[in-house]
C-alpha cells in the first residue's frame, strides 16, 4: 500500500531536469527512462552527456566494451577529455606535473581541496583524498599503497574548538610512505615555527607565486580510461581498500546523479557535511563543479556548535544539503532549527538505513513538509548511487525510491533467483561507467569481493527488498546480518524497533553465538539526555523491539552505552562492537572517529 510523504506538484515535475533528459530521448516517466538507459546505453549516455553538456576534447568511438568481461567494462572507449576542464580548474604546480604519479590530499574541508583536487585532474594525475581527521599510521598506509609521489597538506586545522596539527601529523606518517618526496603545506593557521624539510617541502602560496607564468596552462587530454581516483574505503581485515575510478566513467556517473537524482541546477548551492575522504567529498567536488553549482565547504564537525549546520543552510542560502542518518540522529537531541531553513530546496541523505522516526523529523522539522529528502546508497567502489529517490515521482519515507539511471539493479536469493517482497542481496546485474576499475595492486581481491558470489553480476553486500509498489529499501549490510534460531535479519530492522523507543537516541545490533538459537541479539543503546539507564528501561526497549517485531526476535541483552564507535562520515562500526564483545581482532579502525567508544563495551570472556 502507498504510503507517501511527499508528492511533487506538476510544476516540481516540468522543471526537474531528469523530465528534460526524459523528453530528450522520447519518453515522460522515470521508468521508461531507466528502461532505455539500461537496455540502450549506446543512446541513454551520449544524450547525459550531451544534455550536461561535458566536453570531450577527442570523440568516443565506442560507448561500453566489455569483451574482457563485465567486472572490466571500458566505457567511452577512444575518447579524450580532462575532468577539471569540465569543473573548475585554477590552479596548477609544475613541480607536481608528473603524469599518473599519484598525489596524497590531506586537507580539511575547505575551497583548498577543491582546489588541490581539480589541480591534479588537470594534469593526469591520480589523486589520494585522505580523511582529515585520521591518525598518521593510517595516512602512512595509504600513502605506501598508493606509492604517492607527493602529499598536498595544512599546517593545522579546526575541529570541535581544538587545533589539528596536520602537518605534524603528515611529517610522522612520511617517515612510513618512502616513495613522498614533494610536500606542498597550505598555511591555513598560518602556525608559528612549522617544521619544513628542505628539498621536500614548500608553502602553498609561494608555490602558486612561482607558477603565476603557468596559470594559462592547458588542461592535460587524457584517455577516457585514465586514472582520477584512488578512494581509500576500510576493509574488515587489515588493510584498506583502494578503489580505482577513471576521468570519464567517474565524471559522467556523477554529473547524473547530481544532476538527475538530486536535481541540481546551475547556480544552486549546495553543501554536504561530509570530508574528501569520504566518497561524497569527490562526489560534491566534481558533481558541483559539473552541473554549475557553487559549492559551501566547511571544516571541522557539523554539530559543533549544535546549530551550526542550520546556521550554514541560512546564512550561505544552501539549496541542496547533504547529510547522514546518523548525524540527524545526533542533531534530533538538541531540538528542531529556528533558522530559516526556506533555500533549501532538497535534502540528500546516504551512508546507512534509515530510522522512520528521525528521516519523519528531517522532513518535518528542516524540510518544513515541503523538501523531498533525496535517499541514495552507493558506495566508494560504486563511483555514484546504485538506488535513489526520484524528484520526480512520489516518495516513501525511509525509501530508497528506484534504481539509478544506468544501473541495473536485482534483489537476489541465496540461489541467485530474483525475489520479491522479501529481503535478499542487492546485486547491480551490468556494469555501468562510475564502477571501480579495481582494487589498487589486488585484482583477485576485487572479483572474490564483488563478481564471484553469482557470477558476471555485482554482489555488493547489502540487504534489500522491493514493496509492491517498486520501491526499494535496505536493510542493512549483508555480513552484518543476524540469524536467531533460523531467521535471518538485519541489524537495521533491529534498531529501528529500539530507537522507535522515546527514549533511545541512538542503537547498535549485533549478533552474539549462543548454544541454543545460534545466534541471539545484544542492542547497544545511547540514551537521550536526563534519562536514566536502568534494568527497567531496558526491559521496557526489549519490550519495544518484541512489540514490534515479534518475540522471536526478542534481545538477549541491552546494553547503555554513552556513545557508539563510528567513523568520521559518521557510520556505525558494527563489526567493532562485535570483535570488542568476542575478543577478536576488530580489523582497520582507522576510520574511527571515537575509538575510545570501544572500551565502553563489555567483553564476553566466554568467547575471548
Amino acid at each position: 500500500m502507498a504510503d507517501f510523504v511527499w508528492t511533487p506538484t506538476p510544476e516540481q515535475v516540468e522543471s526537474a531536469n531528469v523530465t528534460r533528459l526524459a523528453r530528450r530521448l522520447g519518453v515522460e516517466r522515470y521508468h521508461d527512462l531507466h528502461r532505455i538507459s539500461i537496455e540502450e546505453p549506446e543512446r541513454f549516455w551520449p544524450a547525459v552527456i550531451d544534455d550536461l553538456g561535458l566536453e570531450f576534447s577527442e570523440p568516443w568511438t565506442e560507448v561500453v566494451d566489455t569483451s574482457d568481461g563485465p567486472e572490466w567494462a571500458r566505457w567511452f572507449v577512444g575518447g579524450k577529455l580532462n575532468l577539471a576542464w569540465n569543473c573548475v580548474h585554477r590552479w596548477a604546480a609544475g613541480e607536481l606535473a608528473e603524469e599518473e604519479a599519484a598525489i596524497g590530499i590531506y586537507l580539511p574541508m575547505s575551497p583548498q581541496v577543491a582546489i588541490a583536487s581539480h589541480a591534479c585532474a588537470h594534469l593526469g594525475a591520480v589523486q589520494v583524498p585522505i580523511f582529515s581527521g585520521f591518525a598518521a599510521p593510517a595516512i602512512a598506509a595509504r600513502l605506501a599503497d598508493a606509492k604517492a609521489k607527493a602529499l598536498i597538506t595544512a599546517d593545522g586545522s579546526l575541529r570541535r574548538g581544538q587545533v589539528v596539527p596536520m602537518k605534524e601529523i603528515a611529517d610522522e606518517a612520511l617517515q612510513s610512505a618512502p616513495t613522498v618526496t614533494h610536500t606542498v603545506v597550505w598555511r591555513r593557521l598560518e602556525l608559528d615555527d612549522l617544521p619544513m624539510t628542505f628539498g621536500r617541502d614548500r608553502f602553498w602560496d609561494d608555490l602558486v607565486a612561482d607558477t603565476s607564468a603557468d596559470r594559462g596552462l592547458t588542461p592535460r587530454q587524457v584517455d577516457s580510461e585514465h586514472p582520477y581516483l584512488l578512494a581509500y574505503t576500510s576493509g574488515t581485515t587489515g588493510k584498506p581498500k583502494g578503489a580505482l575510478h577513471v576521468q570519464a566513467g567517474f565524471l559522467a556517473s556523477i554529473a547524473r546523479e547530481v544532476a538527475y537524482q538530486t536535481d541540481v541546477k546551475p547556480g544552486d548551492r549546495i553543501h554536504f557535511a561530509t570530508d574528501m575522504g569520504w566518497i561524497m567529498g569527490p562526489w560534491t567536488v566534481v558533481g558541483g563543479g559539473a552541473c554549475g553549482a557553487t559549492v559551501v565547504y566547511a571544516e571541522g564537525a557539523p554539530d559543533f556548535p549544535p546549530d551550526r549546520l542550520w546556521q550554514l543552510v541560512e546564512a550561505e542560502r544552501v539549496t541542496m544539503l547533504g547529510v547522514s542518518p546518523t548525524l540527524v540522529r545526533a542533531l534530533l537531541p538538541n531540538g528542531e532549527p529556528t533558522t530559516d531553513m526556506s533555500s533549501l530546496k532538497a535534502i540528500c541523505t546516504t551512508g546507512e538505513p534509515w530510522n522512520r522516526d528521525p528521516y519523519l523529523w528531517l522532513f518535518e522539522h528542516v524540510g518544513g513538509g515541503r523538501v523531498p529528502i533525496v535517499n541514495e546508497s552507493g558506495g566508494t567502489e560504486v563511483g555514484a548511487c546504485f538506488l535513489a529517490t526520484c524528484v520526480a515521482e512520489p516518495v516513501k519515507p525511509v525509501a530508497l525510491g528506484f534504481p539509478a539511471l544506468g544501473q541495473d539493479m536485482d534483489v537476489f536469493d541465496a540461489d541467485g533467483n530474483p525475489v520479491r517482497g522479501e529481503v535478499g542481496e542487492l546485486v547491480c546485474k551490468r556494469p555501468w561507467p562510475g564502477m571501480t576499475r579495481g582494487i589498487w595492486g589486488d585484482d583477485k581481491r576485487y572479483l572474490e569481493t564483488y563478481w564471484r558470489r553469482f557470477p558476471g553480476v555485482w554482489t555488493h553486500g547489502d540487504w534489500a527488498s522491493i514493496d509492491e509498489d517498486g520501491y526499494w529499501f535496505l536493510h542493512g549490510r549483508s555480513d552484518d546480518t543476524l540469524n536467531i534460531a533460523g531467521k535471518r535479519i538485519g541489524p537495521a530492522e533491529l534498531e529501528s524497533a529500539a530507537v522507535g523507543h522515546h527514549g533511545v537516541a541512538e542503537a547498535a545490533a549485533i549478533g552474539i553465538p549462543h548454544e541454543v538459537k545460534g545466534e541471539v541479539a545484544w542492542i547497544f543503546c545511547v540514551l537521550r539526555p536526563n534519562v536514566d539507564a536502568t534494568p527497567a528501561y531496558a526491559l521496557e526497549i526489549s519490550e519495544a523491539v518484541t512489540d514490534e517485531l515479534g518475540k522471536a526476535f526478542k534481545p538477549d541483552r541491552i546494553v547503555f552505552v554513552s556513545a557508539l564507535p563510528k567513523t568520521r562520515s559518521a557510520k556505525i562500526v558494527r563489526r567493532a562492537v562485535r570483535a570488542r564483545v568476542l575478543g577478536k581482532e576488530p580489523g582497520d579502525l582507522s576510520s574511527l572517529e571515537n575509538p575510545e567508544a570501544l572500551q565502553e563495551i563489555p567483553v564476553l570472556d566466554t568467547y575471548s
